[in-house]
């Protein structure tokens, strides 16, 4: 193939180019002088100096060698110098050192010159497509993207979105779900990465934030920015809980979410295959939050630890189960959704906490009910605490304001302990204090299973039972 066959009507191919890809046309004109000037270096060598040029009037590549002009007896290289002499013939104000050029004819570039040229040319479309491709999807990320489930690599969906593929790994899937090659799909675009295969565009269906923009899609006031979605959070396919407020007070933030008889929340839970969605009223007070978070259930008392971001959440003996929910799922959620770690009691449970916590304290010489109470509503549940705390901390006690008062109750706390200690005592509790606790991070869980497991053993003893009677009214 001869270079000039290569590389005619080269406007037209640039256009051409650069209308189908849409690529920019100078990148296009870039690699077509980098290609030709490529192979005219094949041709001539990479000693001489060659330059490559596009004329945009006659849509040729043009090519210039340019040589270093010397006096005529200092003449040695004819392939980077020129004589003075010649070189006054081709402009006749040229002088020593100056840098001539002329052009070199393009057709003797020969098929392996030209070929050369073509895979630079082609190499420098592809860069350029990829570009495009990932600056396209990189001011993308964080909406929404569909495209055609193809096939599944190694556990990820891989997704075509027309210009290039998406993955959805397999930690970004809804457990369960399943698709096959030609089902329509669509996810989150979480990131976009640069890679030297070209741009790698992840895709998620599980993360707390494609919930968000699926609100975002499907309700009008989230979009016009007047209903707010706080928070998010989600097991994947079984349940989610999502924190919402309204900066205009005539608008139910939850109303707006869930719709005219449920349409807006329903079209959500089955673009989630079912995943069921609690939406809850954001507030500032973190307790009123929790509690709201904790909905369906009902809260008597929450205790809060602003230091350890924790909370206490007293509930009714018979709502225990539903505030902790199926495997810890409910209380689980409300953490998520709130920051706060999250301690579920029972009132019953709560009641024998606290008489566990004024035995104790009472254990302290001239400590009286009343003090015992200021001190465990301060959040010191034993006098083994009070032996470990600051003077300052003491000091927020009623009654203990004084520094010295507080100093005090230190020491005698401490005396107390260290008496313990030395006699190789155990320390006394109340004889009916029995705490259950429930709480975020496997204790709940722990709480709910144990509950099930004597459910179930009590109902295997009623089995048992009626199959002994039987037996006996048998014989």
């Amino acid at each position: 193939m001869a270079a000039d066959s290569m590389f005619s009507d080269l406007s037209r191919m640039i256009e051409q180019v650069g209308k189908d890809k849409g690529i920019d046309k100078q990148i296009v004109i870039d690699a077509v002088i980098q290609g030709m000037l490529v192979a005219a270096r094949k041709k001539y060598g990479t000693y001489r100096e060659i330059e490559a040029q596009y004329n945009e009037e006659s849509g040729e590549i043009e090519l210039f060698e340019f040589k270093e002009v010397v006096p005529d007896e200092d003449f040695i290289d004819e392939e980077v110098e020129i004589k003075l002499t010649e070189a006054l013939e081709l402009d006749p104000e040229a002088q020593i050192h100056d840098s001539i050029g002329a052009k070199l004819e393009t057709e003797g570039l020969g098929r392996i010159a030209a070929q050369t040229a073509k895979q630079i040319i082609t190499q420098k479309v592809r860069d350029a497509e990829r570009d495009i491709i990932f600056s396209e999807f990189e001011q993308r990320k964080g909406e929404i993207a569909s495209g055609i489930a193809r096939r599944v690599e190694r556990g990820a969906i891989v997704v075509d979105l027309g210009r290039t593929e998406a993955y959805i790994p397999p930690r970004e899937q809804i457990p369960g779900e399943q698709f096959k090659p030609g089902d329509r799909i669509q996810g989150f675009i979480s990131d976009v990465r640069q890679t030297t295969r070209g741009p790698q565009i992840i895709m998620s269906r599980a993360s707390g934030d494609y919930l968000r923009k699926l609100f975002e899609m499907e309700v009008p006031e989230i979009y016009d920015g007047i209903v707010e979605v706080k928070a998010a959070a989600r097991e994947p396919g079984q349940r989610a809980k999502i924190a919402v407020i309204s900066k205009d007070p005539a608008v139910d933030p939850v109303g707006a979410c869930v719709g005219m008889k449920g349409s807006r929340v329903q079209n959500i839970v089955q673009e989630l295959k079912g995943e069921k969605i609690d939406i809850v009223n954001w507030d500032e007070d973190p307790a009123r939050f929790v509690c709201n978070a904790l909905a369906p259930a009902e809260i008597s008392k929450v205790f809060l630890d602003d230091n350890e971001r924790s909370m206490e959440v007293v509930v009714p003996d018979q709502q225990l189960s539903l505030a902790i929910g199926k495997r810890g799922q409910n209380v689980r959620l409300a953490a998520k959704l709130s920051g706060w770690r999250l301690d579920i009691l029972s009132e019953s449970n709560a009641a024998s906490r606290t008489a566990e916590a004024i035995f104790n304290l009472m254990l302290i010489p001239g400590m009286t009910d009343t003090m015992a109470q200021n001190i465990f509503q301060s959040g010191f549940g034993s006098f083994q605490a009070l032996a470990d705390s600051d003077v300052e901390d003491v000091m927020a006690i009623p009654g203990y304001e004084e520094e010295d008062k507080a100093q005090k109750l230190i020491q005698d706390a401490s005396d107390l302990l260290e008496k313990y200690k030395a006699e190789g005592k155990e320390i006394p509790t109340a004889p009916t204090a029995k705490t259950e606790e429930a709480s975020v991070g496997g204790d709940a869980i722990s709480a709910a299973d144990a509950r099930l497991k004597e459910e179930l053993a009590a109902l295997n003893e009623e089995e048992q039972s009626v199959d002994a009677t039987e037996e006996i009214s048998a014989e």
